[in-house]
């Protein structure tokens, strides 16, 4: 959560994929609900298969019967961690204290708009650009591994 310079709040959904370490999504928006949920993670179903899980906290978002009902239907299980526990959802975490570092902290932001483009830029850069640890110090976006891979194969011929 943020706001802009007017005070008014700014809400995000973030999603990664704990596997690759990629960030599916960062979703900006005034109030965000469990249809707004539902809605992304459809998307993402389509574009990327159905996970066997899905891990979130307790957010009211999160909790509601319809997306729990949902995910029941789409043969998706859910993971809840424990209220207090963060390091039980770690990734996610993790993921969020730099996106606060990295762009939230530094950023006053105008509008909605402004906050959704600069997001969409910093999750570009994170999954594309930024080297993670964790990934012999690659980053996790398929395109940008593949591209590597391609140079390393041009560089060894």
């Amino acid at each position: 959560m943020d706001r802009t310079h007017d005070g008014l709040p700014l809400r995000m959904l973030t999603v990664m994929d704990e596997y690759t370490r990629e960030c599916l999504a960062i979703d900006v928006s005034r109030r965000l609900n469990s249809s707004d949920v539902i809605d992304r993670l459809f998307e993402l179903f389509i574009m990327r298969g159905t996970p066997e899980y899905i891990r979130s906290d307790n957010g009211p978002e999160f909790i509601s019967k319809s997306i729990r009902r949902w995910l029941k239907v789409s043969g998706v299980q859910t993971l809840y961690i424990e209220p207090g526990s963060p390091w039980e959802n770690g990734y996610i975490e993790s993921f969020n204290g730099k996106f606060r570092d990295e762009l939230l902290d530094r950023e006053i932001f105008d509008t909605v708009f402004e906050a959704k483009v600069l997001a969409g830029r910093w999750k570009r850069e994170y999954n594309t650009v930024r080297p993670h640890s964790s990934l012999q110090y690659r980053p996790p976006a398929p395109e940008a591994i593949m591209n590597q891979r391609l140079s390393e194969e041009v560089v060894q011929v």
